[in-house]
């Protein structure tokens, strides 16, 4: 995930997020950056053709979290969404 695109004042930002399908554990932060940690997060996503889905306001609030913190339960259904575009791409049911 990621925010491109900022105005001058804000600072790129990027937030990795894990989820094992079928856990009982909801997705944990496991990477959180901006500037320069953001833009090598995403680069290195690109290189090993992981999904990248822009949404600044989710990465806003992830941004927040702590490391290794699974997201909250106000969280859950936006999440899901992200996991559900995620899942179509890996089905090639959409363009990356």
């Amino acid at each position: 995930m990621n925010q491109s695109g900022t105005p001058d004042n804000k600072r790129k930002q990027a937030v990795a997020l894990k989820y094992q399908a079928g856990a009982m554990e909801a997705p944990k932060v496991v990477a959180k950056g901006k500037g320069f940690v953001a833009e090598n997060m995403l680069k290195t996503a690109k290189e090993h053709d992981i999904p990248i889905q822009e949404d600044p306001s989710l990465v806003e609030v992830l941004g927040k979290l702590d490391l290794d913190q699974q997201i909250p339960s106000e969280l859950y259904q936006v999440v899901a969404e992200v996991l559900a575009f995620v899942y179509r791409l890996d089905k090639g049911g959409a363009k990356r």
